[in-house]
């Protein structure tokens, strides 16, 4: 029998890498999920795990992309290269999901939903934590849960939170890797210009509106029970991305000519 290894643990979810694969225990919207990796693989999207099934324990059964993810992922995108490498493969992303149409009847993690033209399935919670690294090249895409259709945009702001970043000098120096206080407005300009945007106008705000929006679909997940929402605003989360959207309000100055 081929042993598991912990990847991660908590008490609502355990992931396992088994061999080549990765086990994560189903949710409402694996099923759309799914659909999502598959045309990915079917375009030649090759960041992405390839979906291998459903194990005789209804875990979903996903490819083991190798590399470095979670908290290593934050002190990739400081160097310019990372940042700028960060921004190509969220374009790379939308580039590769722009034809995808969902099947209708699909459960997205914000309910039903269908994608249009304008609108396609956005990876929903694109930070540095849920990329593969190998060494400064970010070589996979991990952890579509929060994935729905939605605009670009979407997926854009949420990055530069973290990657601008919409954070205090002293978290950025404290906790992510940075060696002093970041030039923001510039990081904001790289990014958007690796991304492919020619003009940044109005993504300060945009940023903001994803932090509140991202408050309303934690608040939405707990209150139908979801874990780790539950347990997150049971500690607090709520308050907390409230102070992070004031803090961007309050600092706009930092992001703009």
């Amino acid at each position: 029998m081929t042993r598991e290894h912990v990847l991660q643990e908590a008490a609502h979810r355990t992931v396992v890498r088994v061999g080549d694969t990765v086990r994560r225990p189903v949710q409402p919207w694996t099923p759309a999920v799914h659909a999502l990796l598959r045309h990915l693989q079917d375009v030649g999207f090759t960041r992405a795990p390839r979906v291998r099934g459903v194990d005789g324990r209804g875990r979903e059964v996903l490819e083991y992309l190798p590399g470095e993810s979670g908290p290593a992922g934050w002190a990739k995108v400081v160097p310019d290269a990372g940042l700028t490498a960060f921004a190509r493969l969220l374009r790379d992303y939308h580039q590769a999901v722009r034809e995808f149409r969902p099947p209708p009847g699909l459960l997205w993690c914000t309910g039903a939903g269908t994608a249009d033209e304008d609108e396609p399935v956005c990876h929903g919670d694109f930070g540095p934590w849920n990329v593969v690294w190998n060494g400064g090249e970010p070589t996979g895409l991990l952890d579509f849960d929060y994935a729905r259709p939605a605009p670009p945009l979407h997926d854009v702001a949420y990055a530069l939170e973290y990657a601008a970043p919409f954070r205090p000098d002293t978290e950025c120096v404290r906790w992510l890797g940075y060696a002093g206080p970041p030039d923001r407005r510039r990081r904001l300009e790289l990014f958007a210009d690796a991304y492919g945007l020619t003009d940044t106008t109005g993504l300060v705000d945009a940023v903001i509106a994803v932090q509140l929006t991202t408050r309303d679909l934690v608040r939405s997940l707990a209150a139908q029970g979801h874990q780790p929402q539950a347990d997150q605003v049971r500690a607090g989360l709520l308050d907390a991305l409230a102070r992070r959207a004031a803090w961007s309000r309050a600092h706009r100055h930092l992001f703009t000519r």
